[in-house]
């Protein structure tokens, strides 16, 4: 039978899981380590830690080629980026954009579409490269080729006659399995960190469109994505991925899972194939679907109970200066320091909690710097969402580099201030004005996250 085999337990364990209410802060975790991204709610009990490790076990899950003789972890491909989902993840944490072009796309990816819309207003995909290139492949199938990163220069100065070094990607496609690719539009993405996710999950669809409403500084707005919600058949608020194109958690996993595994669910039964692509058609498969739902229950499980990082030195003059800083530039108007969650119906761990992500969880035009000229659902070619911003002090010692934005470009936060534009050109150009000290004292507060 496919599935998970869980360690026996008694009805008994459930009881101080269904009887605890949240504790305020019981979702922090207090350690800055390397494994800072990857550990528990504190608290959980061992029914509930059972479950967690479980999750832990297909997300760390190097996961094989069909038919294996372990049914439960069979069905890789026939196309797919990566071997497990941690492969992206590193640590729960960031990914990294290539240094050139002869390396290879380790820990990102490529999202492709057309002109047009698909049935639910989504992305078109590419007709015959679908909507995410593949590079590897099972045997017996053609990958979809290699995509290769060349990286262009500029500087922006700062007030005080401070240099800074910007670069931005330059994608080239090689070796193409499944013809030429003619007019299409791609977006890079890197891995991005996966702590957290189930309070973002659990913050309320209307807590969003309020969030939306609010009126903002500087010619801010920020909108919801309204996008396809695969289970329940409708369109809702989404609040996943960069440009916020995944309606909820447990779509977002089963959507990684099929792409960048090539792993089918019941929420995705079909294989990553397209009409161009016979071979990949015609392949052996895991099973249908290849992930079972009680396996997706497992991983939306340990999703939802991962712990966050509690903030270091936050008492400290210069961090606390800092934060005042990062309040009065205008950064908080987007990247919102608190949120809250409402009533989970499943996880009553995540339930009626504030949390401090920064993030609003919605998309803002960023200019024309950042633009990838893709629309997805209703975001623009030149929205992005909000990206959290807690954890992110610990990206260096987790992750071994400070990449950020949706494409590794930026190699540290000044960077990546330094690309903001649209909507928050005021708050970048106000930073950029900032005597050294107070840019100090703000990059300090955001170490200190």
């Amino acid at each position: 039978m496919r599935g998970i085999r869980r360690p026996g337990w008694h009805w008994l364990c459930l009881l101080p899981w269904l009887a605890a209410p949240a504790a305020a802060q019981d979702h922090l975790v207090r350690d800055a380590s390397r494994e800072a991204y990857a550990l528990p709610f504190p608290g959980l009990g061992e029914y509930e830690l059972q479950r967690f490790r479980a999750g832990r076990g297909l997300f760390r899950q190097v996961w094989l080629v069909a038919p294996a003789r372990d049914e439960s972890i069979d069905g890789l491909g026939p196309l797919y980026n990566r071997l497990t989902c941690i492969g992206c993840h590193p640590n729960n944490g960031r990914g990294r954009a290539p240094e050139g072009p002869e390396e290879r796309l380790q820990s990102m990816l490529v999202r492709l579409s057309v002109a047009g819309r698909d049935p639910h207003g989504g992305p078109q995909p590419h007709p015959a490269y679908g909507d995410q290139f593949n590079e590897e492949a099972i045997p017996g199938v053609a990958g979809e080729g290699r995509a290769a990163i060349e990286w262009e220069y500029r500087e922006a100065v700062l007030a005080d006659g401070e240099r800074v070094e910007l670069r931005r990607p330059r994608l080239a496609f090689r070796e193409l399995g499944y013809g030429p690719l003619g007019e299409f539009r791609h977006s890079l993405r890197v891995g991005p960190p996966v702590f957290g996710v189930g309070l973002l999950d659990a913050v309320p669809s209307a807590t969003l469109e309020a969030l939306a409403r609010e009126p903002k500084p500087d010619g801010v707005r920020g909108r919801v994505n309204r996008v396809w919600h695969v289970g329940r058949g409708e369109t809702v608020a989404g609040r996943f991925g960069y440009k916020a194109n995944t309606a909820d958690l447990r779509q977002q996993i089963a959507a990684a899972m099929v792409g960048d595994l090539g792993i089918t669910s019941s929420l995705f039964p079909a294989q990553n194939c397209t009409p161009a692509q016979a071979a990949c058609g015609q392949a052996a498969h895991g099973g249908e679907p290849e992930l079972t739902d009680a396996q997706l229950d497992e991983m939306e499980f340990y999703f939802a109970h991962l712990a966050v990082p509690a903030r270091r030195g936050a008492d400290e003059p210069q961090v606390r200066r800092g934060e005042a800083l990062f309040a009065a530039t205008g950064c908080a108007a987007c990247h919102r320091p608190t949120l809250k969650t409402g009533v989970h119906p499943r996880f009553p761990r995540l339930s009626e909690r504030e949390f401090a992500p920064y993030t609003d969880l919605l998309v803002h035009d960023m200019g024309e710097g950042l633009a990838d000229g893709r629309l997805d659902y209703e975001a623009g070619g030149r929205e992005w969402r909000t990206a959290p911003l807690w954890g992110l002090g610990l990206v260096e010692r987790v992750n071994g580099h400070t990449e950020l934005l949706h494409d590794g470009r930026a190699r540290n936060p000044v960077e990546a201030i330094l690309w903001h534009g649209g909507e928050a050109q005021a708050a970048r150009d106000r930073f950029a004005r900032l005597p050294r000290a107070e840019r100090e004292a703000l990059l300090a507060f955001l170490r200190s996250l």
